[in-house]
């Protein structure tokens, strides 16, 4: 369902500073429920099309992996597109001091710092997705596109 006049975040902020247009959609999240799979569920979009912002590095350099929330990240390959040896995934006791966004609430756009980002190949077929806009409870839906442009992404293959 679509939000009222939702309170702006650093990603809305972002959008709207690039004249990208994109729909809010507010869900409940007073149950607990905030992974991937129930927020599709609970805005109404297929789990295809919601995607999930995970925080991966390599020593000092993040990196940060955009995929559908249904799937599971492959490291391998992911660092691959890095053009790192290894990755791993970033503790969740570091992602606020990283990205200025918390878990559940992590959008790939309007991070405190800038990381090199990846949207699942996949993605760019489809005529929008959905990921977090940047507060636990907001989502917004945009074309894949104007995802990556305003993410300064690029589209590669990274699930198992």
């Amino acid at each position: 369902m679509a939000a009222p006049k939702a309170s702006k975040t650093n990603a809305m902020r972002k959008l709207d500073d690039l004249g990208i247009p994109y729909e809010v959609f507010s869900y409940d999240n007073e149950d607990g429920r905030i992974h991937g799979t129930a927020v599709a569920e609970k805005v109404g979009l297929s789990s295809e099309t919601v995607f999930k912002t995970l925080v991966a590095h390599s020593g000092p350099n993040g990196f940060v992996f955009v995929i559908p929330v249904g799937e599971e990240l492959d490291l391998k390959k992911a660092a691959r597109t890095a053009g790192e040896k290894k990755i791993e995934m970033l503790p969740l006791k570091e992602l606020q001091k990283w990205t200025g966004y918390v878990r559940g609430g992590c959008s790939p756009i309007g991070m405190k710092k800038h990381f090199p980002t990846f949207i699942h190949a996949g993605g760019d077929a489809l005529e929008h997705v959905a990921v977090s806009a940047g507060k636990i409870g907001l989502q917004m839906k945009l074309a894949p596109r104007d995802l990556a442009e305003a993410a300064q992404a690029s589209f590669a293959d990274l699930i198992k």
